[in-house]
């Protein structure tokens, strides 16, 4: 297990690359700890699987370093880093036992047969393959397979780090869960620092304590899930994590106040001036419904029951606006406002999350 650190990195496939499009990761300086459970969460195309495959020296950027603990490990090949990976398909050898693909990373490394077997052991339990051991690879199905990959890359116990790509894309949902959980514990129980990469923010937030979000190749937030969810520091952060996303509307802000669709609302704290593209953002949760003329206009589309609440999707001023209502609160008939709680509402500027002035608060 090691600290990883990324110094001034950045990646770029074109040979002289001349403008910002030109980087599929734009330069990024971060540190992961020792022992961590990190995700790389963003859509397809973001850059999360480019900055994985540098780290584990499948690629080599263009510019900056990586450091495993002190070593500086930018030009090491994969081989030298010490490190696991697990990929978006099963790796398994085929024609080999669930024992004897388990087994293999440590016979390769000459451990004794005892401890090999030991070891072995402990991951077919973890991963509930243990009724399995000696069949071969080739009669199972693609969950048991992504099953042996999983345990492949956590039965060695010397590794810097564990690195996961997409890896339950292949696995049915109901079986999902059951594998986020069984990772979830791998970690707590062995300590190893451990890398995810997902599209899924469900898997991302289950997982890590540490979420590192991408868009368009930059590192656009790094923080707990509750961070995120609470103070999303980019536009994409607050529509990306949640279901559904933060809504966002463009607003004049002046001072402690927001102009939105003619109307005007409160803010909990106040601004100075902002040009470019201003809009606020509140997320479903902390929007009320209401009637009269306060808050602001809103039109109802449809309304979904999911269960524990319902989603009402409406519009302001022809932005869609979705308001999330618990399911034993009644929805008046006559609703044509939607109420934001002040205190939730964040401003951007140009889609970044502009701090409010410490000094102007609203009464």
């Amino acid at each position: 297990m090691t600290q990883i650190t990324l110094e001034n990195l950045a990646h770029s496939y074109l040979p002289n690359p001349s403008s910002d499009a030109d980087w599929a990761l734009k330069p990024m300086t971060m540190t992961w700890q020792d022992g961590g459970a990190y995700a790389l969460l963003g859509s397809s195309g973001c850059g999360k699987s480019t900055l994985l495959n540098i780290i584990s020296g499948l690629l080599v950027p263009s510019q900056g370093r990586i450091l495993f603990g002190d070593q500086d490990v930018t030009a090491l090949p994969t081989l030298e880093r010490n490190i696991a990976q697990v990929f978006q398909f099963p790796v398994v050898y085929d024609t080999m036992s669930v024992r004897d693909n388990l087994a293999f990373p440590l016979k390769n490394r000459g451990l004794p047969a005892d401890q090999i077997a030991a070891r072995v052991a402990e991951i077919a339990e973890m991963i509930g393959m243990t009724e399995v051991l000696n069949r071969r690879a080739r009669r199972l199905t693609a969950d048991a397979k992504q099953k042996i990959s999983l345990g492949r890359g956590m039965v060695r116990q010397d590794v810097n780090a564990i690195l996961f790509d997409e890896p339950l894309t292949v696995i049915d949902p109901h079986m999902k869960w059951e594998l986020r959980t069984q990772l979830k514990e791998l970690h707590r129980r062995f300590g190893h620092t451990m890398i995810y990469v997902t599209h899924d923010q469900t898997e991302a937030l289950t997982f890590a304590d540490q979420v590192v979000v991408m868009y368009d190749g930059r590192v656009v937030q790094a923080g707990t899930p509750q961070a995120l969810f609470d103070t999303p520091e980019h536009t994409f952060v607050g529509y990306f994590i949640g279901s559904p996303g933060m809504n966002l509307l463009d607003a004049q802000i002046q001072g402690t106040e927001a102009r939105i669709a003619g109307a005007t609302i409160p803010l909990a704290h106040g601004y100075g001036p902002l040009t470019g593209k201003t809009q606020i953002g509140i997320r479903p949760e902390f929007l009320t419904l209401g009637t009269g003329d306060q808050g602001l206009p809103f039109t109802i589309r449809r309304i979904e029951d999911v269960g524990h609440h319902r989603i009402v999707r409406g519009q302001v001023a022809g932005s869609d606006v979705n308001v999330i209502v618990p399911e034993d609160q009644p929805i008046p008939a006559d609703t044509n406002r939607v109420i934001p709680d002040a205190s939730r509402a964040h401003v951007y500027r140009d889609d970044w999350r502009v701090d409010p002035l410490a000094s102007e608060r609203a009464a």
